[in-house]
């Protein structure tokens, strides 16, 4: 049986002895790779499945500034890694269309296109065909919410036999796979308002569709609020692996419906325990005030907006009220998921929206002191899902399990980080941990790189690009040849 998770690459000389000293603390680690001649891993020009004039460009004005060939190649590699592997753009009824898979499954994951395309938003000024290719994302997006909100995953065309047909849920032929996650619906908002705001482009938002779908969005989140019962969703899976199904007959854990919206599946696509998941709700009120700044100057419709703004009041509301926890050593902090009840969950996950991650996403500020406090949390051993070892430090889960992180954790780490140190000594990890593959993995082993997950994992390859586009574009060329 074929997930997420099994595709793992493990090398029969087991975990490499290495430096007693971590790698990642020294700029010189004994244990980096050695390799000389770094040939690009891309594609062939003729395979490629998209190119972008603007995005060959940024490749080759930023590799040039960087010193460490192995950097340079890594970055090479994996800032294009969506667009030459991934994409499939097309004009379907007169409009863009661009089905995104993830990688190594062949299916589009509403979370993960979204993430996917985000890094090349900047570069749509100078590059219609670009541009074209995001607006058929969004147009796609559209359409997968329309066919079922509480999707997380769907096929290019209608295919009754997928691999996950058999669940005990509302499957239809669109449909890979139906874990209702909120973040599902917030990834296509924030691709459409930033597309939007980037390009003054409102031909994604010309026709009934949008409107309909954002009409979609609010009343799904509204039917998770549980104040008027279970809502009609519900999940089971038959399965070994506890955290693909759901208890009490797949409607999961009771929560007391306090204005927050209930998900039943984390980012990770791992159920939740406490269905009240934080970093999502948190996304959500910047969704819903992003939709109604849409429907308001855009489709001047005074309802949606209205009732877009006043879900995300409420849900702001009952963030502040249920979300911020005393934790006995950190102090207040955001807790990872709450029940309403009392309940607390203190861990976190490296799938964004994670709490690592909510100022990335727009949801808190940098500075803000509970965030800080949070921050500090989750990248400690007082975060059960933080591990660290010889090979480097930082997030998984319970998607991968004990003693795998998450290299997409130390990308958010380096991101929502004001140090100067901690990016430098995350940019080191990262180049230290690929494998000699060039690319980013799912996960890696703390004590032995060699030993990782999905060598083909379009997100977290782009994330990476994007990271280093984003020092470049700050001027910080000279902290990312420090490593």
């Amino acid at each position: 049986m074929t997930t997420r998770r099994n595709f793992i690459k493990k090398t029969a000389a087991g975990l490499t002895a290495l430096a007693i000293h971590p790698a990642w603390a020294s700029p010189s680690p004994k244990g980096a790779s050695v390799k000389q001649n770094y040939v690009s891993n891309r594609p062939a020009a003729a395979s490629r499945h998209f190119t972008s004039t603007a995005v060959e460009q940024t490749i080759a004005k930023v590799k040039a500034k960087i010193k460490d060939p192995k950097l340079a190649w890594m970055f090479e590699n994996c800032f294009p890694n969506t667009l030459d592997t991934t994409v499939n753009f097309s004009i379907r009824n007169g409009k863009p269309d661009t089905f995104v898979i993830t990688g190594d499954i062949e299916a589009m994951w509403l979370r993960d296109s979204s993430a996917q395309v985000w890094p090349y938003l900047p570069l749509t000024r100078s590059d219609e065909e670009l541009k074209q290719l995001i607006a058929g994302v969004i147009n796609r997006q559209t359409q997968c919410i329309l066919t079922d909100p509480y999707a997380n995953a769907f096929y290019a065309e209608p295919n009754p036999k997928g691999e996950w047909a058999g669940d005990l849920t509302d499957m239809k032929p669109m449909l890979h796979e139906r874990k209702w996650e909120i973040d599902s619906l917030c990834y296509p908002v924030r691709l459409a308002y930033n597309y939007w705001m980037m390009t003054g482009d409102m031909s994604v938002f010309d026709t009934d569709g949008w409107r309909k779908a954002m009409n979609l969005v609010i009343k799904t989140f509204r039917e998770q609020q549980r104040k008027e019962g279970l809502g009609p969703y519900k999940f089971q899976r038959l399965t070994e692996r506890q955290l693909d199904t759901v208890n009490n007959d797949g409607y999961g854990n009771p929560v007391k419906p306090v204005g927050l919206i209930a998900s039943t599946f984390r980012p990770s696509d791992d159920a939740t325990t406490y269905q009240f998941l934080v970093p999502s709700n948190f996304f959500a009120v910047t969704s819903l005030r992003q939709i109604a700044e849409i429907a308001g100057k855009v489709l001047g419709d005074a309802t949606l907006a209205g009732e877009s703004n006043a879900l995300a009041d409420e849900v702001n509301s009952a963030l502040k009220q249920y979300a911020v926890v005393k934790h006995p050593k950190y102090g207040k902090v955001y807790a990872f998921e709450v029940d309403g009840f009392g309940n607390t969950y203190f861990m976190d996950d490296a799938n964004i929206p994670s709490l690592l991650a909510m100022p990335y996403l727009g949801s808190v500020a940098k500075n803000d002191p509970v965030y800080l406090n949070t921050r500090k949390l989750v990248w400690s051993k007082d975060n059960p899902y933080f591990f660290s070892g010889k090979a480097g430090e930082g997030i998984g889960g319970p998607h991968i399990g004990y003693d795998m992180i998450w290299p997409m954790s130390i990308i958010m780490r380096a991101q929502t980080g004001n140090s100067d140190d901690e990016i430098r000594n995350c940019l080191r990890v990262l180049r230290n941990t690929d494998a000699d593959t060039g690319f980013m993995h799912e996960s890696f082993h703390k004590d032995d790189p060699t030993h990782f997950t999905r060598k083909w994992f379009a997100w977290v390859n782009t994330l990476f690009g994007e990271l280093i586009v984003d020092l470049e574009r700050k001027g910080k060329t000279d902290l990312i040849n420090s490593i």
